[in-house]
């Protein structure tokens, strides 16, 4: 029967084994699973994937954010419908001039009334505020699945508008803006 001294050694030499081999494995399972998602088709986004480009794509690939200067282009040749995705009380406190109201939180229970006077062709440019905002992205996408092709994100779009000094007004949303 082996003493306590000799299963005190064992014990620690298979400690002194674990240390450096649990490193060893986790580096290498993050090697592997790198390899791996570089070689899909589908492939996940890594962390520097998570630009405000690589965010606003359809699931085709397809950019859909719009530049403050298009967008400024669009509002002044009266060629675009601009959709606020924030909050009702939002909206009311200041939007982009002309813009209609469609808060994310409510579009099953508006998108009607605020679409029903709109061709599925008409460019469409949807916004909310702050860039880490997604209500400006999932209204785009909501819009396109219900055929309205040409919907646009103005990223960060309440914020760029004022700071650039653009048309804004105030108040709550009317029947039809």
């Amino acid at each position: 029967m082996p003493d306590m001294r000799e299963i005190t050694v064992k014990l620690n030499s298979n400690w002194l084994c674990a240390t450096w081999q649990i490193p060893a494995l986790l580096i290498l399972s993050a090697v592997a699973a790198l390899a791996v998602n570089a070689i899909r088709a589908d492939r996940l986004p890594l962390i520097s994937d998570f630009s405000v480009a690589a965010r606003m794509t359809t699931a085709t690939g397809e950019r859909i954010d719009i530049s403050l200067e298009e967008a400024e282009k669009l509002f002044f040749t009266h060629t675009a419908v601009f959709i606020d995705a924030r909050s009702g009380e939002d909206y009311a406190n200041g939007h982009i001039q002309g813009a209609r109201s469609l808060p994310w939180h409510d579009v099953d229970l508006n998108f009607m009334a605020v679409t029903a006077d709109l061709d599925l062709a008409t460019a469409i440019v949807t916004y909310c505020e702050g860039e880490t905002c997604e209500l400006s992205h999932d209204l785009a996408l909501f819009l396109r699945d219900a055929g309205f092709a040409n919907t646009r994100v103005l990223v960060n779009g309440w914020t760029v508008w004022q700071q650039a000094g653009l048309p804004v007004e105030s108040g709550p949303a009317s029947a039809k803006k």
